[in-house]
């Protein structure tokens, strides 16, 4: 079993905050076993924010409508995880994490844990860890619990975000040209990888198989979100991707689709390829992409 040890010895506060962030976190994701952590939220006050592993602010988002669209997004994680990673995943989760800095100003807490590491997959290749999330916690009843979060922030932040050795592995040629009303993709990239990562077309669908969002707008931001998650589960981000292809319902809709686009794809742009076509009831848009693997 992985020694755990809680930095915080002389300070029960903190000593609790770092056991339900890392201790008990990484036990249950091991498990899949919400349960185990369900009593460490408190749903009526929980609000999480999706940094998208991107620094600039103005690209995050309200990340999951209520704990529970959270809870089926960590379930989903915990099996994509330990399906795909091979013995050591806990030893790994458990070297990687830190969690020191934590402000507490009487019964309300700031809590900063970042995830620095590696684990290996099945198949004997690296997946990386680097993220950083910061929990803000409330003491009820004497127990320190989690009423949301800021995550899926870059880390380090900055410059040195880890979108910078992803696109190194795709560039835009010097000679590439385009036309003046191009969109936002690249007109050619020129890729270096051994290994890809391919996810199938993603829409607006969630865990129960209902459509979410009456907007492309909405649709966009959901499917991008839903294509970001699949990427992970193959130790991806969007700032991987180099090759997509998009499917709208009306070809119409393709400037508010490029919209949402912008703003959530870092770094440099994938190629991108988009036609109009007859999609499933309800939705909008559709999206695969193709990724290089870290």
């Amino acid at each position: 079993m992985t020694p755990y040890r809680n930095p915080f010895t002389t300070d029960a506060d903190r000593a609790q905050i770092w056991e339900m962030l890392v201790e008990r976190d990484i036990r249950s994701f091991m498990v899949g076993d919400w349960d185990l952590v369900a009593d460490d939220f408190h749903a009526d006050s929980f609000v999480a924010v999706d940094g998208r592993m991107r620094s600039n602010p103005d690209s995050w988002r309200l990340g999951f409508r209520a704990l529970d669209d959270y809870r089926r997004s960590w379930l989903e994680q915990s099996t994509a995880m330990r399906e795909l990673v091979a013995d050591g995943l806990e030893t790994g989760l458990y070297e990687a994490s830190t969690v020191r800095d934590i402000e507490i100003d009487g019964d309300r807490a700031l809590a900063h844990k970042k995830i620095d590491g590696q684990v290996r997959r099945k198949d004997g290749s690296i997946v990386p860890l680097s993220w950083q999330t910061l929990y803000l916690c409330r003491k009820f009843d004497d127990r320190w619990r989690i009423i949301g979060f800021v995550g899926y922030l870059p880390n380090p932040m900055g410059d040195a975000a880890p979108a910078a050795p992803a696109t190194a592995a795709k560039q835009v040629p010097a000679s590439a040209r385009q036309h003046t009303t191009a969109g936002p993709y690249s007109p050619v990239l020129s890729v270096r990888a051994d290994k890809l990562a391919v996810i199938s077309g993603q829409a607006a669908i969630a865990s129960d198989g209902s459509v979410i969002g009456k907007t492309v707008e909405e649709q966009a931001r959901e499917t991008l979100d839903n294509c970001a998650r699949q990427l992970a589960s193959a130790g991806c981000t969007l700032g991987d991707v180099f090759k997509v292809n998009v499917y709208l319902s009306d070809i119409s809709l393709w400037e508010r689709f490029n919209s949402v686009y912008r703003e959530m794809m870092p770094g440099t742009l994938p190629v991108r390829t988009a036609v109009g076509t007859q999609l499933l009831d309800g939705l909008l848009v559709e999206v695969e992409m193709w990724a290089v693997q870290p």
